[in-house]
């Protein structure tokens, strides 16, 4: 059934995007309805009205269309997840993982080890003197 309506879906939107772009517009645009170009076949007004009318259909079909086939998606998915995980489809609230054991705190530092980041450092060298320079 999805397949279909993803058919009849697809044909309704080329033919809305086709009456939409068809329409005359204030500024001229690709309308082609009215005037020289359809000779005698319809008045500007009456092909105005039919433009508009099937306008109005066609979104009304896209929307009606959108709805189902939202519907009938919803209603599959939640039908196979069930299936799949061999639960009804209402699931009961999940059980909490137990809490993860706390990491014990660092052992203090030896007594032997510097105790400041700068009795850790060796004492700077001294400095070289630069090439091409006299002392």
């Amino acid at each position: 059934m999805i397949k279909v309506l993803l058919v009849l879906h697809v044909f309704v939107t080329i033919a809305l995007i086709g009456v939409v772009l068809i329409q005359r517009s204030e500024g001229g645009g690709l309308g082609l309805g009215g005037g020289q170009g359809m000779g005698s076949f319809m008045s500007g007004r009456g092909t105005a009205n039919l433009l508009t009318r099937t306008t109005a259909i066609l979104g009304t079909l896209f929307f009606v269309n959108s709805l189902a086939l939202a519907i009938l998606y919803k209603s599959s998915t939640a039908n196979s997840n069930a299936a799949i995980l061999n639960v009804p489809a209402q699931s009961t609230p999940a059980v909490p993982a137990p809490a993860a054991p706390a990491v014990p705190a660092p052992a203090p530092l030896p007594s032997s080890l510097p105790q400041t980041p700068a009795d850790a450092l060796p004492p700077p060298a001294p400095a070289a003197p630069a090439p091409g320079s006299a002392q």
